[in-house]
């Protein structure tokens, strides 16, 4: 008998051996409750957290099942004490649950008294409850349900919510008919997110997000809050929205900082609605301003902390998260879970790579030499600016020049965080900068000449690290980015996926300098990518003049 690809550790990873002819199958059979965290050539590592675990179970999955998975496809006999502790966990998911009572309005029942009577102590929920109704049931200020589920899931007790949803205020949506359809795995997390009412549904970029929300919005048949990072995304939103589906331009609304419009289908931005005045977060009225059926929260993943709190009140209404990664750098996955929803599709960047749908990458750093004089300024630096200084060094700028020469004529994109540095490029290559305080009307002009192939070069600031359609850009080079940050990484990759007309290849560098900070947080952005199956090959700066490449 084969020896299985999976071997179970004591610690709670778990290491797949990817060339196993058993090892897809064991992919498949452990994504639901393990987390991905390193995918290099040949091992890659997961690991068991009781987030997971109760990701899983709230997706409809037993313990049963999942040590199951993990008996059948070990290579090794799996730890006792292990199997016995994904057992407790997961059986600490739904021995509370939130269930709405005819009579008495949203209540918390227990299906352990000994877990009620411990909650029912909790300095910080006690407040929220209401009166007992008997030794197993306790009522729930309505105003509460989504802020008790973040409090259960912080002490180990998550609560399944079965309190249902609202409706909202009807209104037709329908998909179009027209030279297009769902693909499979679209119609696969639009149906998931529908049958657990809300949740997280995740794709890489490029793999068509805006099309699970327009399929949900189908479903619900509702008035739909859009939520998205900029006003540029927004507007795509709404063209992809009039071409896909029976809405028209009358029927969708731009709240933004230039306009506020409400209508049945209205799409917001997180900037307006973290705006404060004098103090108060004033557009969060938004949410209370029609019967919303279903919320969309494009790019989750960012989700501001205000927007959390605003969420925990909207728990009766349909929460759709879409985002190309669940990781946040503030570890606030639980928060999402809680109040969005658990995780109900989630399909990996390089299995839609090889269906076709997003383009393949080769992905390099290029390690970069600072000049004495460089070296110098970094040794003697505050702490505080040394990762700005190293990250803006001047020699990169010949680097890209270089870079650029070898794929003359791609549609190219230049990716930075520091302003004077991108400026500084700018006028090294003669091409425009879009950064944050350009005018949302000039952005949209220089991306559709980039669109239709007027400007081959984009200097851009992290305003496109989002939901920015470019299709057409097959080449990003990389020069600085907020410090180690994995989500930013993934998203500036996220930029080249769209497939290529020609079938052709993304190239994706990062511009790195050398024995510095650069080098170190360069180090940690890769971190989700070389889970997602991207290698990373290194280069040194010297070795790209040599021959161009197409």
């Amino acid at each position: 008998m084969t020896e299985g690809p999976l071997i179970v550790q004591s610690d709670k990873t778990l290491l797949l051996e990817v060339d196993h002819p058993d090892a897809p199958a064991a992919r498949g059979a452990i994504a639901p409750f393990a987390e991905l965290e390193r995918a290099p050539e040949h091992v890659h590592t997961y690991r068991i957290t009781p987030l997971a675990l109760w990701n899983a179970r709230a997706a409809g999955h037993d313990a049963e099942q999942v040590v199951d998975a993990l008996v059948s496809f070990s290579r090794y006999a799996v730890p006792q004490p292990l199997l016995m502790d994904i057992v407790d966990t997961m059986g600490r998911f739904g021995r509370l649950q939130l269930v709405k009572s005819p009579v008495h309005g949203l209540t918390l029942v227990s299906l352990d008294r000994a877990v009620l009577e411990e909650v029912m102590r909790h300095k910080k929920i006690a407040p929220m409850l209401g009166a007992r109704l008997d030794d197993d049931t306790v009522v729930v200020h309505p105003s509460e349900r989504g802020h008790i589920k973040q409090l259960l899931l912080k002490i180990g007790w998550p609560a399944e919510d079965l309190a249902g949803y609202v409706d909202g205020e009807a209104h037709p949506i329908e998909l179009a008919e027209t030279d297009w359809e769902l693909r499979d795995y679209q119609q696969m997390a639009a149906d998931s997110f529908w049958a657990g009412g809300s949740g997280v549904v995740v794709l890489p970029c490029g793999a068509g997000k805006t099309m699970v929300g327009a399929a949900a919005m189908a479903k619900a048949g509702a008035t739909t809050l859009i939520l998205v990072t900029n006003t540029v995304a927004g507007r795509q939103w709404k063209r992809e929205l009039i071409a896909r589906t029976s809405l028209t331009e009358e029927e969708i609304g731009e709240y933004s900082g230039e306009r506020k419009e409400i209508r049945p289908v209205t799409i917001a931005t997180y900037q307006v609605m973290t705006r404060r005045s004098k103090g108060e977060y004033r557009n969060l009225e938004l949410f209370d301003s029609r019967d919303w059926g279903l919320i969309i929260y494009d790019e989750v993943h960012l989700l501001p902390a205000p927007v959390f709190r605003m969420t925990a009140d909207l728990q009766s209404r349909r929460r759709l998260g879409l985002t190309a990664t669940l990781v946040r750098e503030d570890g606030r996955e639980g928060d999402v879970f809680s109040l969005i929803g658990p995780k109900r599709y989630d399909a990996p960047w390089k299995d839609i790579e090889a269906q076709g749908w997003i383009a393949p990458a080769d992905c390099i750093e290029v390690r970069v030499t600072l000049t004495d004089e460089e070296r110098l300024q970094y040794a003697v630096a505050e702490p505080e600016e040394k990762y700005k200084l190293c990250s803006t060094a001047h020699t990169k700028v010949n680097v890209v020049k270089s870079i650029l020469a070898r794929h003359e004529d791609a549609p190219t994109l230049i990716i930075g965080a520091y302003i004077d540095q991108l400026e500084e490029l700018g006028a090294a290559l003669d091409a425009p900068v879009i950064q944050g305080s350009t005018k949302n009307s000039e952005r949209e002009i220089l991306f559709e000449q980039f669109r239709r192939g007027e400007v081959s070069t984009l200097v851009v600031s992290k305003v496109a690290n989002f939901s920015i359609d470019l299709p057409e850009a097959s080449v990003a080079v990389q020069v600085s980015g907020t410090f180690g940050s994995r989500q930013e990484e993934a998203q500036r990759l996220g930029r080249l996926l769209r497939p290529k007309k020609d079938g052709g290849q993304a190239h994706f560098y990062s511009v790195v300098s050398r024995d510095t900070l650069d080098a170190d947080y360069a180090a940690h952005r890769q971190r989700f990518l070389a889970e997602q199956g991207y290698a990373y090959r290194i280069t040194d700066a010297d070795d790209l003049l040599g021959p161009a490449i197409g």
